[in-house]
């Protein structure tokens, strides 16, 4: 069973995250930012993945550091949930429609970190939700993750559109490539014999 559990507690947050790869379940999310929680929970649904994030953070200030560490967070449940990377499919793109928006997101687990972050925000906030926080996330998750991950707007007008499909299609891309490859599931995906 690929499953992880993380905690990290810092002066700032403290946090706990359980991910399970192969299992569905109902989202169990509560970061103290209710856009968060939304984009979390629509994660957790499109992936298939059973998600668990629960936060406590310093919100009096902003959702900077919530959002950051949940990202650091969840890279690292999905590193550890992934383990040696055996027989997943490793690569995946999904260009998704949301309303007037349209996102293409494309992944390779490969153990190196990269973030190509092409999202034009069309307002600064959604709610009380500074949106370049979304671009801090990514680069949170991809860092501790250990992946390569290129996100691009190809259209949209309302912001929280536009964020909402970048978290659709991450969510579907990452279903995609975790997945059991059945024709190599005994194989790491690499010519290498590692991802890293």
């Amino acid at each position: 069973m690929r499953t992880a559990e993380i905690k990290r507690m810092t002066a700032e947050t403290d946090i706990e995250v359980l991910l399970a790869l192969d299992e569905k379940g109902p989202a169990v999310i509560n970061t103290g930012c209710g856009f968060f929680d939304h984009m979390l929970t629509l994660f957790a649904k499109h992936s298939g993945f059973s998600l668990k994030a629960i936060c406590n953070g310093d919100t009096d200030v902003d959702y900077h550091h919530s959002v950051e560490d949940i990202g650091i967070c969840l890279g690292q449940a999905f590193a550890k949930a992934l383990g040696d990377r055996k027989g997943i499919m490793r690569y995946a793109d999904t260009t998704l429609p949301m309303d007037e928006s349209l996102v293409l997101t494309a992944v390779d687990i490969s153990g190196r970190a990269y973030l190509s972050f092409n999202v034009p925000m069309p307002s600064a906030k959604v709610g009380d939700f500074d949106t370049e926080l979304v671009k801090e996330f990514f680069e949170a998750f991809v860092r501790t993750a250990g992946v390569t991950l290129h996100v691009r707007l190809l259209a949209g007008e309302n912001t929280h559109h536009v964020i909402e499909g970048v978290f659709k299609s991450f969510a579907r891309t990452m279903r995609k490539a975790c997945a059991i490859d059945p024709e190599n599931a005994d194989e790491i995906p690499s010519t290498k014999g590692l991802l890293d």
